[in-house]
């Protein structure tokens, strides 16, 4: 299996895990001609698409998606949020409750967000194992178990967010929209933590702030912290995602 990103902050989000036969999008908050040249427009690959919620830089393209028959599975409040509730592709999940996408088996959970009933999610397929998809969160109080891969927030530093208020190059109530929006690199590392890391094989680093992070510093910090393989996503590089390392 592969990881696709093809966005990863406030410009837009978008990821692809697919493998020869299958795909499964996470986020479309980027053009859909991005989408379907990323799969090679073998759109009928593709199990479905996740949408965490509906800020533009995660649903942009949800209507396009569902025209090309492509099923969306998100909350009700994400579906409502986005217009597209009534649609025949949306499928509706809630808080803790569990999907079958083609061979993705998902489960939701709920976030912390200034959005209508925002999810993250568990992504069980039988190459990645269980593959956590958290973001757009300032905190998340769960313990997840058996985690293969983890695809994790980790937006900005108070450092550098403070130092930039003080300084006068960002306004205070940025800053604070900002730490009751986002995960901050000390609190993704109390995540961390707080799991069984013991079978992960990838953390990837994702919707880092363009200008409140420090993409080399996290990559470093998370690395010495886990001992695991760090990546930080970036636009148009692909992750080998498998549940084994090799």
């Amino acid at each position: 299996m592969i990881l696709k990103i093809l966005g990863s902050s406030s410009k837009g989000n978008c990821y692809i895990l697919e493998n020869d036969n299958e795909a499964i999008i996470i986020e479309c908050g980027v053009d859909f001609a991005k989408i379907k040249k990323a799969l090679n427009y073998k759109i009928a690959k593709v199990a479905g698409c996740l949408v965490t919620h509906e800020h533009n830089d995660h649903n942009k393209c949800i209507a396009e998606v569902m025209q090309a028959g492509i099923n969306v599975v998100a909350s009700k409040g994400t579906l409502t949020a986005s217009g597209v509730l009534d649609s025949s592709r949306a499928l509706v999940i809630g808080n803790k409750e569990v999907t079958q996408v083609g061979n993705f088996k998902i489960m939701a959970f709920d976030v912390k967000h200034d959005a209508a009933e925002p999810l993250g999610f568990i992504i069980f397929h039988p190459e990645t194992g269980s593959v956590l998809f958290l973001t757009d969160t300032y905190y998340s109080g769960y313990v997840f178990k058996n985690l293969n891969n983890m695809i994790i927030e980790c937006n900005y530093s108070q450092a550098i967010i403070d130092k930039k208020v003080v300084d006068g190059a960002s306004p205070e109530f940025l800053r604070n929209r900002i730490l009751t929006a986002h995960m901050e690199l000390n609190t993704c590392k109390d995540l961390l933590r707080a799991n069984d890391l013991s079978r992960v094989n990838n953390i990837v680093l994702i919707h880092l702030s363009d200008s409140n992070s420090d993409a080399q510093l996290f990559q470093r910090e998370i690395t010495e912290l886990t001992g695991k393989t760090v990546h930080v996503a970036d636009a148009g590089i692909f992750i080998d995602f498998n549940k084994q390392p090799f």
